[in-house]
């Protein structure tokens, strides 16, 4: 700053300037002309100190780093749909790297219109003892890049940057440059792919386009929002959901019907069986249903089933269920049926939920209070539960924790479902089913990945595909007879992206019904926190649990139990360590045995039984002999009823049923 200049900033300090109130508090005092001359020409003497300072130290520290040349390369760069892995060396030519303690690397990512910057640590990594430098290694997940979600859209450079405490320049030097060039490319390196955000309101996608400049030796991201649909508003052919209106007029008529069907007398026969998740008679529904026929029981059976929660119901079948409800002895129901909980159940009779899952493996239900995605405390669902199964009374305390109901209500007979795994004969007719099915399975050494989903319900779930490297896994056992079938969790919205050259290894069997079915075949299940391990644990088979974000998942999810101890197989964080536990084929079978033993008090195929004849009771009757029950199958031969049709059929015999068919 030269003297006119400081004379006339104190000349603009002082001029018009003879007094100035300072606020303290609620008092103010008043400082005169003189008094303000001395304040004012302290702080411009002090300004004009602090400014030479800083002057001159920017410059110190700008010829300081212009004095060393950053010499930058990539060795290897990877790419897994969105999930980016790079390997490369940065360092000052002219110096030595004696200590990673003295050294740091980050990649830089600036917005180039916000010129916001993230900054993603990088790992030092010695690669030889004939180095003299240190090289990096650092991997980004684009699309939970930001707090969880994809990185915003924008257009982003990357700059590598190396801080170095450097001797000769007596402390620590900060450099920034373009990623460099990478090793054995000869052009441009461009990356395509799709990222996914998935809430309640909100299902986004977006496409992700990663530019390695060959010329520039740089490296520019794209992020470009694609769509962006409200999942209560917008449907598709299959999922045909109600407007606003209709859902309110519906929950009304619901509740009118329910309490005007209470002045019928409760069916002391009837039995309900509500599902928003399947279409079919299947898994514990099958189970039970093939039990009340073999018994020989005379109860007038009815089935209220939805494939989705999504799936509209008319007006007549919103009447139909609330009759059924409100005069049935026992309503069934195997998954999360919200129609029904703010519903008083009669005295007389029975709310069974008899839960699509076995064991208790990731917290669920009130167990999630004060959670991401959690129930609220004074949430009415699941609460109704008159009556809940469970494989072991080791676990009945979770699941009366997690439905918010009294211990004395779960009944720990065993789930009807697992029977199958008792049954050699049983076992023989679904495995040729599935390979009458599925017949490129035939001769194959069966993988099945079978993992939950991420996300807090329904309507934000997803599964981050990127976490496993497909390629990786295609190259080392493609060739080598086997097979991987991935069975994705129903509630994912996001679909795998495999490239078609691997379509003859990778199967998606996702729509495929029943996943114990699968377990039959499968050589090695792949899976999570999914409650598949309990039913495979069963066959005493190898199971790997693949799980990197193992302490994301935790701390919005958590378990009953400590995760490394519980799980009956081997643990992998990445895919290096899948492909080489694959490969190696351990079982601890004692492991198993024990975590068998521990979840299934009872291992003898009646469940199904030992529910029936609780259903029971005292009403055994023999059926008609001319009655048979609805003959409408599905191709494998699972009985599709009509919306509370009874299944009863008179007047026809069973041969005219098989001669039609």
């Amino acid at each position: 700053m030269g003297i006119r200049s400081f004379l006339s900033r104190v000349k603009r300090k002082l001029t018009g300037r003879s007094a100035v109130v300072v606020h303290n508090k609620s008092d103010e005092t008043k400082i005169d002309s003189k008094e303000l001359r001395s304040i004012v020409m302290d702080q411009i003497l002090s300004d004009y100190v602090i400014s030479k300072t800083a002057s001159k130290n920017n410059s110190d520290s700008k010829n300081s780093s212009n004095r060393y040349i950053l010499k930058r390369g990539i060795d290897k760069i990877e790419f897994n749909n969105s999930f980016f892995k790079v390997e490369g060396y940065a360092y000052f030519e002219t110096e030595s790297e004696i200590s990673d303690d003295l050294i740091r690397k980050n990649l830089i990512i600036i917005n180039k219109e916000t010129r916001q910057e993230h900054i993603v640590p990088l790992i030092n990594k010695k690669s030889s003892d004939s180095d003299s430098w240190i090289k990096y290694k650092g991997s980004i997940n684009f699309s939970s890049f930001h707090e969880g979600k994809p990185i915003d859209i924008g257009s982003y450079e990357m700059l590598i940057e190396v801080t170095q405490y450097l001797k000769s320049a007596e402390g620590w030097v900060t450099k920034r440059d373009t990623v460099g060039k990478v090793k054995n490319a000869t052009s441009d390196i461009i990356v395509s792919t799709k990222m996914y955000s998935f809430s309640a309101r909100s299902n986004k996608k977006y496409s992700l386009t990663v530019v390695h400049s060959y010329a520039g030796s740089s490296i520019t991201i794209l992020s470009k929002k694609l769509s962006d649909i409200d999942p209560l508003e917008y449907s598709t052919e299959e999922i045909n959901v109600d407007s606003f209106f209709a859902r309110v007029m519906k929950r009304y008529m619901f509740s009118f019907f329910y309490k005007y069907y209470h002045l019928h007398p409760i069916n002391k026969k009837k039995i309900s069986f509500l599902s928003d998740s399947r279409i079919d008679i299947s898994g514990n529904f099958e189970y039970i249903y093939r039990k009340l026929l073999e018994k020989n029981l005379d109860f007038d059976v009815r089935f209220y089933l939805k494939s989705s929660i999504k799936e509209k119901k008319t007006f007549t079948e919103i009447r139909l269920l609330a009759k059924a409800i409100a005069t049935s002895k026992y309503i069934i129901v195997d998954d999360f049926y919200p129609m029904i909980y703010p519903l008083k159940i009669r005295e007389k009779a029975e709310l069974i939920q008899v839960w699509h899952a076995v064991g208790a493996f990731k917290t669920f239900g009130y167990s999630r209070v004060g959670m991401p995605g959690g129930p609220k405390p004074d949430s009415v669902n699941h609460k109704n539960y008159t009556r809940a199964l469970v494989s072991s009374h080791n676990i009945a305390d979770k699941y009366a924790e997690g439905f918010g109901i009294s211990i004395n209500n779960i009944l720990p007979i065993g789930i009807p479902r697992t029977d199958l795994f008792f049954n050699k004969n049983e076992q023989a007719i679904v495995i040729d089913k599935v390979y009458n099915e599925l017949p490129f399975l035939k001769d194959k050494k069966v993988i099945l990945f079978a993992p939950t989903f991420r996300g807090n319900g329904q309507q934000s779930a997803f599964y981050p595909y990127e976490m496993i490297d497909f390629k990786k896994i295609y190259q080392e056992f493609a060739d080598k007879g086997y097979i991987f079938l991935l069975k994705i969790h129903p509630f994912v919205q996001n679909e795998p992206n495999i490239p078609y050259k691997y379509a003859d290894f990778f199967f998606d069997v996702s729509s495929y019904r029943e996943i114990n079915d699968l377990l039959l075949v499968t050589d090695i299940l792949i899976t999570d926190y999914s409650s598949v391990c309990f039913e495979y644990a069963l066959l005493k088979k190898q199971m790997i649990f693949f799980s990197p974000d193992l302490a994301e998942y935790m701390s919005s999810r958590n378990f009953y139990y400590d995760y490394l101890d519980f799980i009956p197989g081997s643990f992998a964080t990445n895919t290096n360590e899948l492909i080489s536990q694959i490969k190696d084929q351990k079982i601890d079978i004692k492991r198993i045995d024990d975590f068998v033993h521990f979840f299934f008090d009872d291992l003898d195929g009646k469940s199904s039984e030992r529910f029936v004849e609780y259903l029971a009771n005292d009403f055994y009757k023999e059926i008609n002999q001319e009655e048979v029950f609805d003959t409408r199958y599905t191709a494998d031969g699972k009985f599709i009823p009509q919306w509370g049709e009874s299944t009863k059929q008179k007047k026809k015999s069973r041969e005219e049923v098989e001669e039609n068919n």
